[in-house]
């Protein structure tokens, strides 16, 4: 029996590692989705005919959230829950494209292969993780005897289920990614694009240095400019909406009942014999742990409240610190296994290669160093001398242990006496001048009853029950603004496109996209939970996919031509230049001077006054040593190039051809499967009825 109990209790592990590490196949399996041919009504869509039940939907959902609230400790947030539903409505779409896309290509598992994926050379990891001997191998009596349990039959029926898709999966992905090929010699050709470099010197015109009146254009030319890139100023339909919000924040109210309620739990946990029992029972955020933390390893304000009285046994706060309420209490204190001090110093900042600047940080260090010793206060030193952030605020570096600083600084601030003036200490940055102000004598065990500073039900009710107002009143008197105005409400205006799912200042929501895909001008929305607010919208218009009027984008239309008309002058002037003087004589014909760029390559695409030039370094990598290019127009400017190096990468040896080949087939074969599934989903018919059951 205790074999048998032992599988007993791993059937659930196993369901669960098949559900979340396997992705979303085994819900459908466990939903009876693949085989769903319900009732129309119940259908939250369907791809090609083959339904999805919302019962199937809910039962894929409620898994992941069920998964983030074990791993969290807390409910799925509103706005996460809108992504994970959004997220689960993909797979399951996908999951249907591929099974039919499998049954299209007669994709099968044989009884054969489904028997070597338990029994084989090589089983399935899921077999060899739940039926393991210990050795990397399977326990064959242990996996027999679960085989042959009769009240396990369902639970292995549902695991060989599980195998048959997972192998139908493995064969489609294997057709799609046989499709890639990757030679030797498109590695060779890949680690050269992205190593070599070349070394140039060029002759440019910017755009920007002819004036503005060397050039003229009318508003017809405008237009033309304007016609010639149309799908430019494409734009998707469109909605503007505006909105209220009420936070979902704790009232200081609701910040006052938490503290009353941990000062009535004050003397239970004083009394406690068991802590870690005592934070399980009583609802905190921060298990118990039975470490012990030096004033360095806390946060400055429950360290400076634990340590200002270290006694077992004493409790401190409450203290608000963040979105959370600590009440410590102190266990035990011990001398610490390890130094740490609370130190501040002021940095004399100077480059390890430069002796010149070395030796003038030194002599700076030194003079302030006196001035300090003269009685001149350490903080305005550091505020005036100080070469790094801590300087605004006094050199202070709070506490740090081992391993926080460089050797040299750690080694000096833990040696020194508390209050002794410190250095010059030579490091990599510089000198440094330090002063230890404490250190730290104890640590202590504690046990941090933390409650998150939430907002109570009243709170939030109040708030849905203002915003309920809010909607009613707008909704049967006609006129939002003055409602909002009323209750002093402050109204946003957002426009989004269709299909955005993150609106500024808001982020995702799922049930205000619906809103406005479904809704019509000068209609206002039920109350909208998100993670920190309620909302409440109303949708201004709806402006139909189409472009942009002319009118509207006239003023972005000018610079852009004036840029063109320029570049053709200066391209002009210097391809005659070129054809005259040649390169060696084009700076001087231009009044230009001639410029160098080295190193510049696809991994570094900055040309000195350029600025990030594609077309320059396209150009230029293509290049032998020494051709000279065409007369090239650039974002900012016309230009010549002459390359005068080219710097081949280093070749790679047959291990690293083989590493980049895999990465490069891993990455293609992953591009490739991307494309499929997406050019799948075009063609497919796809309804998506979510709208229906989800506003």
């Amino acid at each position: 029996m205790g074999v048998m109990n032992r599988l007993r209790d791993n059937t659930g592990v196993i369901l669960w590692i098949l559900v979340f590490a396997f992705g979303v196949i085994w819900v459908l399996q466990d939903s009876g989705g693949l085989d769903a041919v319900g009732n129309v009504g119940n259908n939250i869509g369907s791809v090609n005919g083959d339904v999805i039940t919302v019962e199937e939907y809910n039962n894929a959902v409620n898994a992941q959230v069920q998964s983030y609230s074990n791993q969290a400790g807390e409910s799925m947030p509103p706005q996460m829950l809108d992504q994970t539903r959004e997220r689960v409505f993909n797979q399951l779409v996908e999951a249907r494209l591929r099974e039919q896309e499998m049954d299209r290509l007669g994709i099968a598992v044989s009884d054969q292969e489904l028997i070597d994926m338990v029994e084989g050379a090589d089983p399935h990891p899921i077999i060899k993780a739940y039926f393991s001997d210990g050795n990397d191998g399977v326990d064959r009596s242990l996996l027999q005897n679960f085989i042959d349990n009769p009240e396990a039959v369902q639970d292995w029926i549902n695991i060989e289920n599980y195998l048959r898709q997972e192998r139908r999966r493995e064969k489609l992905d294997n057709l799609v990614g046989a499709t890639v090929r990757i030679s030797d010699a498109d590695v060779m050709e890949e680690h050269r694009r992205q190593n070599l470099t070349v070394n140039a010197e060029f002759v440019a015109l910017r755009y920007a240095a002819l004036p503005d009146d060397s050039i003229s254009y009318s508003d017809r030319d405008l237009r033309t400019f304007y016609n010639d890139h149309k799908d430019e100023f494409a734009r998707k339909k469109s909605y503007t909406f505006s909105y209220v919000t009420l936070s979902k924040s704790p009232t200081a109210a609701d910040t006052a009942a938490i503290f009353r309620d941990m000062e009535l739990l004050r003397g239970s946990f004083v009394e406690s014999d068991n802590d870690s029992l005592f934070l399980a029972r009583n609802g905190s955020e921060r298990p118990w742990s039975s470490a012990y933390f030096r004033p360095d390893e806390l946060d400055e304000t429950l360290s400076a409240a634990v340590f200002g009285n270290p006694e077992p046994g004493s409790i401190v706060g409450p203290i608000v610190l963040g979105n959370e309420v600590h009440l410590i209490k102190v266990v035990d204190v011990r001398e610490p296994e390890e130094p740490a001090v609370k130190a501040r110093h002021i940095l004399f900042r100077a480059p390890e290669d430069d002796v010149e600047a070395r030796a003038e940080a030194r002599t700076e260090a030194n003079d302030v160093r006196r001035r300090i010793l003269n009685g001149e206060n350490f903080e305005d030193m550091a505020r005036e001398f100080g070469d790094d952030g801590t300087a605004s605020r006094g050199g202070d570096l709070g506490w740090f242990g081992p391993g926080r600083m460089v050797a040299e600084f750690e080694e000096a601030a833990f040696d020194a006496p508390i209050g002794r003036l410190v250095g010059p200490v030579e490091t990599q940055f510089g000198y440094h001048l330090i002063e230890v102000t404490e250190r730290a004598e104890l640590e202590a065990q504690i046990a941090d009853y933390a409650l998150g500073l939430r907002a109570s039900a009243a709170t939030l009710n109040a708030a849905q029950s203002e915003l309920d107002d809010l909607q009613f009143f707008s909704t049967e008197e006609g006129s939002f603004d003055e409602e909002a105005e009323r209750r002093g409400m402050a109204i946003q205006t957002v426009s989004v496109e269709d299909g955005q799912q993150f609106v500024p200042g808001l982020g995702n929501s799922r049930v205000l996209q619906l809103f406005l895909e479904t809704g019509e001008p000068g209609g206002v929305s039920e109350v909208i939970e998100l993670n920190d607010v309620f909302l409440v919208a109303r949708l201004n218009t709806v402006i139909p996919e189409g472009f942009r009027e002319f009118e509207d984008v006239k003023s972005q239309l000018e610079p852009r031509l004036r840029n063109k008309l320029k570049a053709e002058i200066q391209v002009a002037r210097l391809r005659e230049a070129l054809e005259t003087h040649g390169f060696d004589g084009l700076g001087s014909a231009v009044n230009s001077p001639q410029r160098t760029a080295s190193g510049i390559g696809f991994s570094n695409m900055v040309i000195p006054g350029l600025g990030r030039d594609p077309k320059f370094v396209g150009t230029a990598v293509g290049m032998s040593e020494g051709d000279v290019s065409d007369v090239l127009s650039g974002e900012a400017a016309a230009y010549v190039l002459r390359v005068t190096s080219v710097t081949e990468p280093t070749p790679l040896t047959p291990s690293e051809v083989q590493n980049m080949k895999e990465r490069m087939i891993a990455q293609r074969r992953n591009q490739v499967r991307q494309q499929w599934i997406a050019t799948l989903r075009e063609s497919a018919s796809i309804d998506d009825n979510r709208r229906i059951f989800l506003q």
